[in-house]
């Protein structure tokens, strides 16, 4: 079940052993869970393993990045293959003997899949023949604090220039063996957004005396959800939610102001500039009809994901491969965003997803009660090898 169908006459394959040491050090990490920029456990057991399999390793990119480079031959093109490391703020509840040691963080994405499979990589490419420079990315914090971002500021993309990048997550709600992949936009573009409506408090049994902002927060709220509907056109896409409302301290006072905070999404960026002219305009003028003020704060967080056309043919090029023996799917659409988008503004590459359906129950990404699928990392650690081997030939 490991092995694709020709394993045993390539001599480069994964070996049990290795795949077995593989799923240790993902339940090793899994154990160990560390948030965004508060990797360094994490950081320090990557730069071992990679020193250990000869790459020169560079640490202290976006704080606590790790750089693993490996060169052979004369080649100068340079590949670029990314994983990410940080948890989330979750009490897990997955009930595995190897569950979170500390209490409210948990790696309830896979992360800690993610950097157990490039480093399985990292072993099969230090013994795979190729021609030019290989860089692994272990990249933290991306989840909401822009990892990418950050390791791009502190000059990843000066220090160790890129003519393709790739990165990879898992799926939960697709079957283990198959790579999905699209071109063009992928994962979209996400913001967020506070609007302080103020009003005129006044006692809650006289009403007229003051300027509501609930009931005008309220009418901001209803108004907002036209934006994607009226606004944005029908062959976009562009969502506005309204996740947080908060006001008032007592059941009878009407108070002097509401909060309302939330999410944006688009794919393209004209989309996303109707989104953010909108929800100043309505807001605004929304809340002056009933007397009211809405200040109003938006803020872009991560870009679209945004795949090369060529790349995107070289993954399904790769998955296909005997050696690797994925099947290909195309992936839809998605509204989540990915920071990997940072660097995909920069260099020309791919992001993919990876199977990782199991038996029964479940969880979605983020749930509690999620688990990487360490039947994922054969298939990864595969990819990543003849990726370097297509990209790098020898």
């Amino acid at each position: 079940m490991n092995k694709p169908s020709h394993g045993d006459d390539y001599a480069n394959d994964i070996t049990p052993a290795e795949i077995e040491e593989a799923v240790r050090w993902r339940r090793h990490l899994h154990a160990r869970p560390e948030l965004a920029f508060e990797e360094h456990e994490t950081s320090a057991f990557v730069a071992r393993e990679l020193a250990g399999f000869g790459y020169e390793v560079h640490t202290g990119l976006g704080r606590t990045g790790v750089v693993g480079t490996l060169r052979k031959g004369s080649g100068s093109r340079t590949i670029g293959l990314r994983a990410d490391m940080d948890a989330l703020p979750i009490l897990e509840a997955t009930g595995v003997d190897y569950q979170s040691r500390v209490p409210g963080k948990m790696h309830a994405c896979g992360h800690d899949g993610h950097t157990a499979t490039l480093l399985a990589a990292a072993r099969l490419i230090a013994r795979t023949p190729f021609d030019g420079t290989v860089h692994l990315i272990f990249q933290p914090a991306e989840e909401n604090e822009g990892g990418a971002r950050e390791m791009i500021a502190d000059g990843l993309l000066r220090l160790f220039p890129l003519d393709a990048a790739y990165g990879m997550h898992n799926w939960p709600g697709m079957d283990v063996g198959i790579c999905a992949v699209r071109e063009g936009p992928m994962m979209a573009a996400s913001g967020t957004f506070e609007i302080t409506v103020a009003g005129r408090g006044a006692h809650g049994a006289m009403p007229h005396q003051g300027a509501d902002p609930v009931v005008a927060a309220s009418a901001v709220v209803g108004a907002l959800q036209t934006i994607a509907s009226r606004n944005v056109p029908p062959i976009e896409a562009g969502v506005v939610s309204v996740t947080q409302i908060h006001g008032g301290d007592t059941w009878n006072v009407i108070p002097e102001a509401v909060v309302l905070r939330g999410t944006t999404r688009w794919f393209r960026d004209a989309v996303g500039e109707v989104v953010r002219e909108r929800l100043h305009t309505l807001a605004a003028s929304v809340a002056a009809g009933y007397g009211c003020r809405a200040d109003v704060v938006h803020k872009d967080g991560y870009p679209a994901t945004v795949n090369n056309d060529a790349n995107v043919a070289v993954v399904r090029q790769v998955a296909a491969r005997p050696e690797v023996g994925l099947r290909i799917a195309e992936f839809d659409l998605n509204t989540a965003s990915e920071d990997f988008a940072f660097i995909l503004r920069e260099v020309p590459g791919a992001y993919f997803m990876l199977g990782g359906k199991r038996e029964g129950e479940n969880p979605n990404l983020h749930s509690p009660r999620f688990d990487f699928n360490d039947a994922i990392i054969p298939h990864g650690a595969r990819f990543w090898r003849e990726l370097v081997r297509v990209s790098l030939p020898a």
